[in-house]
């Protein structure tokens, strides 16, 4: 059909830059293809609906670059492709554009393919954030050490956002009160039948230059207000490790909150006047995670001050309104602030904090919890500190986690005593991701692949890749599949020797872990095994192996100094592997910098194992591993987060899980001694030692020394080897040298990952964003 997409490309080409295709700059042409497309749109796709709308609040969202997506999603990528194929352009040449790197992992990525899918299945989900001027921060090495450099990604442009002036929020803090600017980007559900919004707000001054103190050379005074203005929205996760960075973190949580439920509240009423009885029926918010929970609080404050209502009324509605997902057990990561922060900050949201402890309080008594001994470990207030995960639990109508084996860890662990509580709010709500995004774009060959067996119909029911199954045993079919793997990782290795200047081979085994640098990931765990691998094939231990790189994409955050240490040790192995001529020819090491979404693209269809090697209870779902299993990668992992799930689907054989189950570790808990694991094997104390005999050099700063004494005395804050590495390190070893075994009958082992895929179907988005649907959104 001609919507005169390709004619408005050289239109507004022509109009904006006074060029033609030929003559426009890559940037240019981006710009002018994401207007055409655009163009395109309904005119009034925006917030308003008479369905039931789903606020979605999440601190990230990951949504990467745009542009693909979007033309796949509206039916124009083939016009886009014959309309760069008629001037010799490739089609892959936005590829430097700037990723919008508004999330950090998981979370933010979770957040973009529930969007994705809502709008595929014509659910009204909209998402509420933060427009990051620099969102994470781009990462390069030097010396092996990472350093964080801005990512300003917005400056090529950024056409595919609507600045929304007319619609601006004024949020107050205690000392400031500042604009929230909208900027909505479209969400484009496949086909176009739906299209849903994000809104992200900017924070921008009231008063943005006082000229009267210019005027009397008082510079820097006379843009203070911008500059704090603009710091709430300028990064994501800004280092918090003292009270100036805490404070600005409460001030960018209750920013975003504030902002989209006054903005709510606004075109409630416009419908609705002063009668909030339909508000639950209108509305509900789904909070990612504990950064959005100061939002139960604000709602509450913004129906009693400014509607009138009474706070039993207001408590109530928030019961109706809100639900929780839990994306943790970690107790570091279920957000605590201390009281007299959040006073500085927010004090008129605290008193209605310390009402909502109260009103616990009242419950807790009603329930039969009377002591102040029983009561203590559900206060939302307790020893100066205020418990966002519990404020988020006593309000919302539910409370999910993200993978079953989560999820029950949660109801018999974690979160017990609240369990016990309102065992009908607790759900499970198995993560997904969009297949429209991490296979019909990132692998389009593979997609071309299925489509030519089953049909197309797998774009919208991902389920119907089962009938893949019965190709399982055509070798013919098999081979094909490996074909495609093969011409993946050629692509893969092109794309490292550009951005990186290293050369892989793609005949080597793709063994590859890429996902947020933090130890209970155990990155150092994978490096351990690497330099076991190679002491082995060095001393002759080791004889029959598959040639391997092994490829690392991760950031640090900038105040992690553990996670800092960990990358530069892998760079550190990676370097003395590239320089042994005795083995370099079987093993490689490829630390990739600035790990991205886009960058992930390129990395999982090429992968033939899959590293999910988390200590078994500590990852609540994962995505990663849908994503590869989904590219037909075997996953190499131990039973934890949706692993299990994985497993299940696709079948322990043709799987490589190793180490202690949660209950295993439930039982040596209390006793478990590595130093005992050290000294009685010295295969293991042999790599551990690296990390203080000199083999590496960490140039002085001790930080190969810490990670040691982390593992064998551990410190204040933890016992030794809180993570079990060395609990888990033979077992690991062993499943990685099989793997690599397995990989000689590479028909055999390509089946493997053949079947993998076949039996990706549950972990589509859209089967999550379903269940979300029926189940708590009602």
């Amino acid at each position: 059909m001609d919507n005169g997409f390709k004619k408005n490309v050289e239109l507004i080409l022509e109009l904006d830059y006074g060029k033609s295709i030929k003559e426009a700059s890559k940037v240019e042409l981006y710009n002018a293809v994401s207007k055409a497309a655009m163009k395109l749109l309904d005119k009034d796709w925006g917030l308003k609906s008479n369905k039931k709308k789903v606020c979605y609040l999440s601190m990230e969202f990951l949504v990467g670059r745009m542009i693909y997506s979007n033309l796949y999603n509206m039916g124009l990528l083939n016009q886009f492709v014959e309309l760069m194929t008629e001037h010799n352009i490739d089609i892959r040449i936005f590829e430097d554009i700037e990723d919008a790197a508004l999330g950090n992992g998981g979370l933010g990525r979770l957040a973009a393919c529930f969007l994705d899918s809502g709008a595929t299945h014509g659910i009204v989900l909209n998402g509420y954030g933060i427009r990051y001027k620099y969102g994470l921060f781009k990462q390069e090495f030097e010396e092996g050490f990472q350093r964080e450099l801005p990512d300003d990604w917005q400056r090529f442009g950024d056409p595919w956002s609507i600045r929304r002036e007319e619609e601006k929020i004024r949020v107050d803090f205690k000392d400031q009160s500042v604009w929230a600017v909208p900027y909505d980007m479209p969400v484009i559900g496949y086909g176009k039948k739906t299209v849903n919004t994000l809104r992200l707000w900017q924070a921008e001054p009231i008063e943005a230059f006082n000229f009267e103190l210019f005027n009397n050379q008082q510079y820097d005074e006379a843009v203070k207000n911008k500059n704090e203005a603009e710091a709430i929205s300028s990064l994501l996760y800004p280092n918090d490790s003292m009270d100036e960075g805490k404070k600005l973190r409460i001030k960018q949580e209750y920013f975003f909150t504030s902002a989209t439920l006054q903005d709510v509240i606004k075109k409630y009423k416009e419908k609705y006047d002063k009668d909030f009885s339909s508000f639950s029926k209108e509305y509900i918010f789904q909070l990612n995670d504990t950064h959005p929970v100061l939002a139960i609080p604000e709602l509450i404050r913004l129906l009693v001050e400014k509607e009138g209502l009474t706070f039993a009324k207001a408590l109530r509605i928030a019961k109706e309104v809100f639900a929780y997902t839990n994306h943790t057990i970690m107790a570091e990561a279920l957000e605590k602030w201390n009281v007299s922060l959040v006073e500085e900050v927010i004090p008129q949201v605290y008193k209605y904090i310390v009402e909502l402890n109260d009103e616990l309080i009242k419950e807790l008594t009603l329930f039969g919890v009377v002591s102040s001994e029983e009561q203590k470990k559900y206060l939302i207030i307790d020893d100066d500190t205020i418990h966002m995960a519990r404020i988020a639990i006593f309000v919302s109508r539910s409370i999910n986690g993200v993978a079953r084996l989560h999820t029950e860890i949660l109801k018999n662990d974690a979160l017990h005593e609240w369990y016990q509580l309102y065992p009908n709010r607790f759900n499970n709500k198995t993560n997904g991701i969009t297949q429209r995004r991490w296979l019909a774009l990132a692998n389009m060959e593979l997609a071309g692949f299925i489509t030519d067996k089953i049909g197309s119909s797998w774009t919208t029911d991902l389920d119907l890749l089962k009938k893949l199954e019965n190709f399982a045993d055509d070798q013919a079919v098999i081979k094909q599949f490996d074909e495609i793997k093969q011409i993946k990782k050629r692509q893969l290795a092109d794309y490292i020797h550009k951005h990186e200047g290293v050369k892989i081979n793609p005949d080597f085994i793709f063994d590859i872990q890429i996902k947020r640098l933090h130890e209970y990931k155990r990155q150092l765990l994978n490096a351990f095994s690497i330099l076991y691998i190679y002491y082995g094939l060095k001393d002759g231990s080791i004889t029959e192996f598959n040639p391997t790189v092994f490829i690392f994409g991760a950031k640090a955050a900038p105040g992690y100094y553990r996670a800092k240490a960990i990358i530069k040790y892998i760079n550190e192995i990676a370097e003395m592997i590239a320089a042994d001529s005795e083995v370099n020819d079987k093993l490689q090491v490829v630390f990739v910098t600035n790990y991205n979404v886009s960058y992930a693209e390129k990395l999982i269809p090429a992968a033939d194992v899959s590293e999910q090697i988390s200590t078994a209870g500590t990852e609540a779902s994962g995505t990663g591993n849908m994503k590869f299993m989904l590219n037909g990668a075997v996953t190499l992992g131990t039973y934890d987060g949706a692993n299990v799930e994985i497993v299940e689907q696709a079948g322990i054989e043709n799987n490589y899980i190793f180490g202690a189950r949660v209950e295993d570790i439930e039982k040596i808990k209390d006793t478990y001694d590595p130093v005992e694991i050290y000294r009685n094997d010295l295969r293991i104390k042999r790599v551990i030692d690296t990390l203080i005999d000199g083999t590496f050099d960490d140039k002085g700063t001790g930080m190969f020394k810490e990670l040691y004494d982390s593992l064998l005395k551990g410190t204040d804050w933890h016992r030794p080897d809180q993570y079990y590495l060395l609990q888990d390190f033979i077992s690991y070893c062993e499943a990685k040298l099989q793997v690599n075994k397995d990989y000689s009958d590479l028909m055999t082992f390509r089946k493997k990952c053949f079947i993998n895929t076949a039996n990706a179907g549950k972990f589509s988005s859209d089967r999550t964003i379903k269940d979300y649907a029926r189940e708590i959104w009602n």
